[in-house]
């Protein structure tokens, strides 16, 4: 297991290295105010009434970083840091949230097939290590334990797909905002070039899950070869 530990260990100085990155950007571009004066929730609903989209409906949710949109109840769901607020950060962040209402309107198929994977990885996502764990440790003495390793590798895969699967849709969602941003005249060029910086970072970090959810994936798979 010692290197299952050092991919993991790996795999957080990065992710740790993204996460603080974005936070530093965010932190930063949420100083440069909009010359338009208009709160994230304000960009939000009018990039939803630009594209024709009137059933979705745009909220506070608490938090930090905790901005999402849910196509169960077509909410689009804004942090503290965002509904409220009067610059570049939250413009980028409701204006991209914004960018998966438009995609599921549109019925984006890269967002209806993570969309899919949703109730299988809820699962996979939850005992996926424990059945691995308990393979590794009964492989030794039952084939059953190679069985649970194998069941618990496939599980695993299951995570690896979705969180590669999710790039296109994140990236995509990105490409939306800023074209209708500029598109619009929203923002001015330092606004822009704030708010596209603050997407770059955010992607990134979907970017490290994806490499090492694959990185760990790749080691099961390496053991579980050696041990069959």
């Amino acid at each position: 297991m010692l290197g299952y530990y050092i991919i993991a260990g790996l795999i957080f100085i990065v992710s740790l290295y993204v996460s603080n990155r974005l936070k530093s950007k965010f932190k930063k571009y949420s100083k440069v105010h909009l010359q338009n004066g208009m709160s994230g929730k304000e960009i939000a609903e009018k990039m939803l009434a630009d594209h024709g989209i009137s059933d979705v409906q745009v909220i506070s949710t608490p938090g930090m970083l905790t901005d999402h949109y849910n196509p169960a109840n077509k909410t689009v769901n804004l942090s503290e840091g965002v509904y409220m607020q009067h610059n570049a950060a939250a413009a980028a962040v409701a204006a991209h949230e914004v960018g998966h209402a438009v995609q599921h309107a549109q019925a984006y198929a890269w967002l209806g097939m993570r969309s899919k994977l949703v109730p299988a990885v809820s699962i996979a996502s939850k005992y996926s290590q424990w059945v691995i764990l308990g393979g590794l440790v009964l492989a030794a003495t039952s084939t059953l334990g190679t069985t649970l390793l194998l069941i618990g590798i496939i599980m695993f895969g299951i995570g690896t797909v979705f969180s590669f699967v999710t790039l296109p849709v994140e990236y995509d969602a990105s490409k939306r905002a800023l074209a209708w941003m500029t598109n619009k005249n929203m923002l001015t060029p330092q606004e822009h070039a704030g708010a596209k910086d603050s997407l770059k970072w955010a992607a990134r970090t979907y970017v490290v899950a994806a490499v090492g959810s694959l990185a760990t994936l790749l080691y099961f798979i390496m053991i579980y070869m050696g041990r069959d």
